[in-house]
């Protein structure tokens, strides 16, 4: 299939016309390897519903470093199991300076639609229960530059270990094969950021 632009618009459109199969909720996973683009697409995807859409990073659920996958239990427990019985969830930041949770609980009201943004968030775990996965995918070699620089080249050891573990779990739970939607996070803006580049 040849890459198509897509406007955010319609695949908000798109969203609202699937069922809701957490609880109430339209529950959107967008996954894919760290630096690929994940967090741009699903801000700008929150950003074309008309009304407030909430995104959850699953980087702020994690404690620390070596929660890499294991964090799914947290994420269950104050954002999933809430919206799924219509309660309002909520959820503490990790504080990756300080190396713990901060003291702040963040709302996450049932809204229509939830988007939850982190590598492994549309895992097969959570497959029946999520109205559209997307996989956002970009080269290796841009992904790479892109988390040494936001991070720092300070932690290129614990990053490398990091994209090791994150192929790994692709691999094993055939996130792209499963994905509804894949999406090539190395593009640059379209349409002024209003649309973005589906690949399947």
């Amino acid at each position: 299939m040849s890459p198509v632009v897509e406007p955010y618009a319609d695949l908000a459109e798109r969203i609202l016309g699937r069922p809701a199969r957490l609880g109430r909720t339209r529950l959107v996973a967008v996954d894919g390897p760290s630096g690929a683009g994940k967090t741009v697409f699903a801000g700008r995807l929150a950003a074309a519903f008309e009304v407030a859409t909430p995104v959850v990073h699953t980087d702020d659920l994690l404690d620390g470093w070596a929660d890499q996958f294991t964090f799914w239990p947290r994420l269950e427990e104050w954002i999933l199991a809430p919206l799924r019985s219509g309660r309002s969830a909520r959820y503490r930041r990790y504080d990756w300076t300080r190396d713990r949770f901060g003291p702040d609980w963040t709302a996450v009201p049932p809204a229509p639609v939830v988007i939850v943004e982190g590598v492994s968030s549309a895992r097969a775990a959570i497959a029946a229960e999520l109205s559209l996965a997307v996989f956002v995918t970009a080269p290796v070699d841009l992904c790479r530059d892109r988390t040494l620089a936001r991070d720092g080249a300070a932690l290129a050891s614990r990053l490398a270990v990091w994209r090791r573990g994150e192929r790994a779990h692709f691999a094993a739970d055939r996130t792209v094969e499963r994905a509804d939607l894949v999406v090539d996070g190395a593009t640059g803006s379209v349409r002024d950021g209003t649309a973005f580049v589906r690949v399947r």
